[in-house]
């Protein structure tokens, strides 16, 4: 298992890529299995089904062996000239506190009680926070190196398990007892939290980890969308994202595009490196989706070239409730009053938009 041919970068971008990404425009190999026209609940299911399949190989949390230190010593390194690794949830390096570090020497590791000054293993997703609880006494979903970042031992351990909840600036805990990431890591804590999701979707629910509101499926906390556009993926990211590849066998298909998170739980608008997945705005310029709020009809005008529309219409619990091709009037009369999430293909695009049955 090689951990050593990728140049690692947070801030530069020349890599040797084990993945075969073009430019990021093209949906890469990896995904070469899924069917993006099906509907968000269906996708994200197929996503689930990808990277469970290839996730090859369970690493232990701690072992003579390779284990979870000696992946997180090359994915978490700084830079390819670099022998710190960063560390979640830091941000300065020129202080003397230890426990806000940046960054810190990858051999500074923990392996004894007394660990100030030392880094430490965090799980993003808080073990305690799962259901079942996060065991990492056996390679397991304890042990996915996906959800383990570098951290500070004392950083670890101010944010123990408390939930994510929205701020600005740096990394603190929140006037009523949650936890902010920090500016530059919160899209980062939301990537490893939609992978988690998706690759334990039973045991790490989105929705017992983040403060706040729900999307409309009532599945995916509203903040961890927001950070997911507001923080896009790093260099970082996708330079770690392809070390655990090499380790585990699967990735974190939210870092190599978080746009599928706003295709499977809409909200904020992500990044999108897929050109096949891109929303043209001059379709959604030409597009009238009316009334929002109705007892019975909805409308769908299409004001430039006539185009086969497809819709499929969904409840708050992603369940879809009605759907159809090559059609411009939903009725919507026998229907539980209620919010429900529209989308429209569209010309080859994916459009969102919400309704409300009164």
């Amino acid at each position: 298992m090689n951990f050593y041919n990728i140049l690692l970068s947070k801030k530069h971008v020349l890599i040797i890529l084990l993945f075969p990404f073009v430019l990021f425009s093209q949906v890469p190999a990896y995904y070469s299995s899924i069917d993006f026209s099906q509907s968000p609940e269906n996708l994200k299911t197929q996503l689930t089904v990808l990277i469970t399949n290839t996730h090859a190989t369970l690493i232990p949390y701690t072992s003579s062996n390779t284990d979870t230190w000696d992946v997180l010593k090359q994915s978490d390194l700084e830079s390819q000239t670099s022998d710190n690794v960063l560390l979640i949830y830091g941000y300065n390096d020129s202080d003397a506190l230890s426990s806000n570090d940046y960054s810190r020497n990858k051999d500074l590791s923990c392996h004894s009680s007394s660990c100030i000054g030392l880094w430490n293993r965090e799980h993003v997703f808080a073990k305690s926070l799962a259901n079942p609880s996060l065991d990492d006494s056996y390679p397991s979903a304890g042990t996915d190196v996906h959800n383990l970042r570098s951290c500070d031992s004392q950083m670890n351990s101010s944010r123990n398990n408390r939930i994510f909840q929205d701020d600005s600036g740096n990394a603190h805990i929140t006037s009523i007892g949650n936890f902010y990431p920090g500016d530059e890591w919160k899209g980062d804590v939301a990537r490893i939290i939609m992978y988690m999701y998706t690759r334990y979707p039973t045991q790490c629910e989105a929705i017992n980890i983040g403060y706040g509101t729900l999307n409309n499926t009532s599945t995916m906390p509203n903040v961890f969308l927001d950070w997911n556009a507001q923080d896009p993926v790093s260099q970082f990211e996708r330079d770690r994202n392809n070390i655990i590849y090499s380790a585990q066998g699967n990735r974190n298909p939210f870092i190599d595009n978080p746009y599928l998170a706003t295709v499977i739980w809409g909200g904020a608008v992500a990044e999108n490196t897929w050109n096949t997945l891109s929303v043209d705005e001059i379709d959604l310029e030409s597009i009238k989706v009316y009334p929002t709020v109705t007892e019975d009809f909805v409308y769908i005008k299409d004001y430039k070239v006539n185009k086969e529309i497809y819709y499929s219409l969904y409840n708050t619990l992603g369940t879809e409730v009605l759907s159809s091709k090559i059609t411009n009037i939903i009725d919507v009369s026998s229907l539980s009053n209620g919010l429900y999430m529209l989308k429209i293909k569209y010309n080859n695009t994916l459009i969102n938009r919400k309704i409300i049955k009164i």
